[in-house]
Parts: C-alpha cells; structure tokens; sequence
C-alpha cells in the first residue's frame, strides 16, 4: 500500500504541524467504484474540514470527481503493499512522511475493502486523536463467529497479558495515529525497510504500551474484513504468529515488568447464532499431528502439556475440549521455543497449526453448547494473564521445566 524513501531517526520527535488538526488519511490500493465510496464517506465524515488522502490509486477518465474537501495525494505503492491484506511496514513510513510533508497532526490509516466502514465510524477514529487524548485509536470490529480466530486465539490475549493492552483487534486493519505515534511507527518500521521487510508487520498496540502513549479502542461496526491472498493456513499463521513471538522476544525488558491492565471499554455482544461449523476436519488433522508431530511437540512442550494433548487426543468430538490454561501455556512454550531457537524456526510455526485447529474446534463445540463466543474469548485472555508468570519464569530460567 506504500512507498518508502526517508530514513527516520527514532531518538528524534517530528516537529509539530503548522495546521492545528490537519487530517492525513491513507488509502490502500483500491478499485474505482471502492475509491468513490470510501472518498464519499470520507466526505460525509468530514464536512466541515479539508481532508488530506493519500491514494496509489488514479481518477483519471472517472465521471466522478473526489468532493470539494477532498485535496488528494498520489503516491506509489510497493509491489508488495499493493497487494497487501493488512498493514505493513512501508504503510507506515509513507504515512508519516507525508504527513510530515503537508503539516498534517493527525493520521488515518484504513486498510483494503475500506469502503465498508460507515462514516460515523471514520469520525470517530479520527476525533480519538484530534481532538482526545489518545495517539493510537484502534478499530473494534463486529466479527461474525468464525472470522478472525487467529486473532481471538493468539493475537489479543498475548497482547493483553504481556503488553497490558485491551484493544480486541491489535493487528491492525484501521487505525488513527498521532503524529508522534505515527513517528514511533515509521522510525520502528524503517528498521525492517533497511532489511528490505517492506512487507513486515508492525504491531502499533505493542509499540505505543512500550512507551507510555494512549491507547483507545473504537467500536466501527461491521466491516467488510479484507481476505489474505495465501489460503494456506500454514504459511498465514507462521508469518503472523512469527512477527508477534518476535515483537514479544524484542520487548522482554517491557513485558516482563510488574503491571496492570487497562481498564475494560465494555461493547455491545453480537447476538450470533450458534453456527453447525464442521469441525471433523480439524480434529483430523490435530489427531494425525500427533502421531506425526509428537517429536516435536516434545522438544518444545513440558510434559504436563504433552499429556493435556495426549487426553484430547481420544477425546470424543462432541466433548472436545482444551482447557483455556493448556492452551495458554502452548503458546507460551511456543514463544520460548522461537527466542531460544530450539528447532527450526519454521518447523516450530508449522508444528502450532494443528495445535491452533484443535483450540479452535474446542472454541466451536463450547459455543455450540451455548457459551457466548465473546465470553470465552475474555475468559481465554484472563487465563492468559493468570499463567503470565509461568512465561517470565521460563524465560529468565528456560531448562527449569525440562524432563
């Protein structure tokens, strides 16, 4: 979705804008009759003010114009952020640069399939960072049953037990940012671009908990959420679950200080229907994993663990269940087992996904017996932050628990 061409000094503060809230919104790569509807709801978001868009994307030859408060700014997008389903790290230098270029204080970054997102929504993302006090606003969406597992069953409860951050969504898809904020991002996301990771994902709940800065959570509504263009699971959750065990591995002298959670920002329950989900596939491939995985497993997993997998194992499909502090504590094995390199980093992400679709057939039988999906995703990240203490106490002495 981006360019990248400056290097910033992450010691430094960007300079404050001329403009007193001056509003830079950046736009992914988006088809013509997308672009005219998402710069619409811009406009009906943002009547009274001009609006700043950065868009890759062309208006040449359209009959329709982009409104009167619109000022549009082309740019180039990389080939991978043109094709990108979330944000990345060329995203976020671009937007700062530009902002910085136009005296912009402000920025709002949406990600692909943004015309979706209703313009009350796009206000208030936007108004959390001009006119409050927060420097990160991140979009909470309301999500069908099973979209966004991966989110539900890694993402957030690490991110709320190890960064004291409660943002239902931190991998970001839309997000309002400071220009400090934004800076913080860019000079984070420039380390990657000096690698040439143009493509590499930035966590922004992570990065703003490091240092202090506010964090709000937004509730848009329903979203069209933007597809990945891999299918594979495999390769999906091994580059997600790697940029997140790999921010956790940086920020350790972070994390692992005592302290609290942000207050709880309570949002509505979705009234969703209890969905007949196959899960026979799932318990297939978790039961055929361990017989061919078990090696494994055993170089990464305690033993308590290994005999919690062992009884799901034979458990019956319709009692499938993986308590919430097993699974909590898979993943923090798995998080140890990247930093220390026990195996090969991409054999280890390879050997969760099967791990990953028994929690979530487990996730699915408990909601079809009646437990509200929302619910159990809370209780989830509580154990998360219950068993925080087994992870400081593997990683500062890793052979403690070994046979």
């Amino acid at each position: 979705m981006a360019s990248t061409s400056t290097n910033i000094d992450a010691s430094t503060q960007p300079a404050p804008a001329v403009e007193t809230g001056r509003l830079l919104v950046s736009l992914p790569l988006l088809a013509n009759g997308e672009l005219h509807a998402t710069l619409a709801n811009l406009a009906a978001a943002f009547p009274e003010r001009t609006i700043l868009v950065a868009t890759p994307s062309s208006l040449e030859g359209s009959a329709s114009p982009a409104p009167d408060t619109l000022h549009l700014l082309a740019y180039t997008p990389t080939a991978a952020s043109a094709i990108s389903w979330i944000l990345t790290a060329a995203d976020y230098v671009n937007a700062f640069r530009l902002a910085e270029e136009n005296q912009a204080t402000a920025c709002l970054l949406l990600g692909a399939e943004s015309q979706s997102i209703a313009p009350e929504a796009l206000r208030a993302l936007a108004e959390s960072v001009l006119h409050a006090d927060a420097d990160l606003a991140i979009a909470h969406y309301d999500t069908g049953l099973r979209e966004l597992l991966v989110n539900s069953g890694i993402l957030y409860p690490v991110s709320r037990a190890l960064f004291a951050a409660r943002p239902r969504f931190p991998l970001a898809i839309d997000l309002a940012l400071s220009l400090r904020m934004a800076g913080k991002l860019a000079a984070t996301a420039q380390k990657f671009i000096s690698l040439n990771q143009n493509d590499a994902l930035i966590w922004p709940v992570a990065e703003a908990a490091s240092v202090n800065y506010t964090i709000a959570e937004i509730e848009i509504g329903p979203r069209t959420m933007p597809q990945p263009a891999a299918s594979d699971l495999n390769s999906l959750l091994a580059q997600i679950a790697g940029s997140l065990f790999a921010e956790v591995d940086a920020k350790a002298a972070f994390w692992q200080r005592a302290r609290g959670t942000q207050p709880a920002r309570l949002f509505p329950l979705s009234a969703l229907p209890a969905e007949a989900a196959d899960i026979t596939p799932m318990l297939d491939a978790f039961r055929l994993a361990y017989t061919n995985l078990h090696g494994i497993w055993s170089l990464v997993l305690p033993p308590n663990s290994l005999l919690g997998l062992k009884r799901l194992s034979i458990m019956p499909a319709e009692s499938f269940h993986m308590p919430d502090n097993l699974w909590a504590r898979i993943v923090y094995d798995f998080i140890l087992a990247y930093r220390l390199r026990t195996i090969n980093r991409g054999h280890l992400l390879g050997a969760l996904t099967p791990l990953y679709l028994a929690w979530v057939a487990s996730h699915l039988v408990l909601v079809r017996s009646g437990t509200a999906p929302e619910k159990h995703i809370q209780d989830l990240a509580a154990a998360f932050e219950t068993d925080k203490p087994y992870l400081v106490s593997r990683w500062r002495w890793p052979d403690r628990f070994n046979p």
